[in-house]
């Protein structure tokens, strides 16, 4: 097994990222479900929010005894917001989760750490839509010929936004509203792609 390799493990395809130490880093290659970052429209942090509770709840359970021990828990660390210093919240202990800011932008997906870490003065809302690593985080719903966003774990540029990733593959560091968003429906639902690491 490499970097960049796709797997089958559950029910899913998945990526994968890294590995170390006999563990890989994997993430579904594509979006899995559209869904709330947390279900009341309220200051949250990944810690506490909804998502989390679904995808180490409900979403873990769907996988067999057998799966389940090769699921490896892990302590993610949550940061502030690196452009409006939004409270990350405290660490978590996490059998899946969704990727941070640092991990999409300066680890996994090519290295854009100069963009992350250097704003322009007029900069506040996208990421960088040149950026050269934006190809390489579009992802699409499952059976869906085009790309959507999707979430990541880090709070926008207020208590009640996460960040996400555009369609375009840009990111939207100023974050979309956890709940409410869109005209259709009143709800903001974005794409969910749980990532974990696996015993090997």
């Amino acid at each position: 097994m490499q970097v960049g390799d796709k797997i089958e493990f559950g029910s899913y395809e998945w990526r994968v990222l890294d590995i170390q130490n006999n563990t890989a880093l994997i993430i579904t290659e594509y979006i899995i479900e559209q869904g709330r970052y947390h279900d009341a429209y309220k200051d949250i942090t990944w810690a506490d929010c909804s998502l989390r509770k679904y995808l180490n709840g409900e979403f873990y359970d769907k996988f067999t005894t057998a799966d389940k021990s090769r699921i490896v828990p892990v302590t993610n660390k949550n940061p502030d917001n690196h452009w409006y210093g939004t409270k990350g919240g405290e660490d978590t202990r996490d059998c899946i989760f969704l990727l941070s800011l640092e991990e999409v932008t300066c680890k996994y997906f090519g290295d854009s750490s100069s963009k992350l870490y250097n704003p322009k003065k007029k900069q506040r809302y996208w990421f960088e839509r040149k950026d050269e690593n934006n190809s390489k985080r579009i992802a699409r719903l499952e059976g869906v010929e085009w790309s959507t966003w999707w979430w990541i774990r880090t709070p926008g540029r207020v208590g009640v936004k996460a960040v996400y990733i555009h369609g375009d593959g840009n990111i939207g560091i100023q974050g979309n509203n956890i709940l409410k968003g869109n005209i259709s429906d009143g709800k903001c639902l974005g794409g969910i792609r749980p990532a974990l690491w696996l015993k090997l």
